[in-house]
């Protein structure tokens, strides 16, 4: 695939960038060959190769979720500096 300069030129203007003629030559000779080595990369053979998202096998961390016991609401409310029916209260922010 070849980068234009007109593509530099779109990409520029969707992005919202003012590039100079140099960082347009710049940018798509850059472009190009970073598309050029993808195609490179593309021409290898990978049938054999399983997906990985990283490079170390991992595995799932999380706990396994099991209903526990929770902490009593007296318990919780007792620091509280107020609460009402069973709740904590607060003050109003929003009017």
């Amino acid at each position: 695939m070849k980068i234009t300069k007109k593509d530099v030129d779109y990409m520029a203007s969707l992005s919202r960038l003012i590039l100079s003629e140099s960082e347009k030559e710049k940018f798509t000779h850059d472009l190009d060959e970073m598309l050029n080595y993808m195609d490179k990369l593309n021409e290898l053979n990978t049938q054999d190769v399983e997906p990985t998202v990283h490079v170390f096998k991992m595995k799932n961390v999380f706990r396994e979720d099991k209903v526990g016991p929770s902490t009593d609401r007296d318990e919780m409310l007792f620091n509280a500096p107020k609460s009402e029916d069973g709740c904590f209260k607060v003050p109003r922010i929003v009017e």
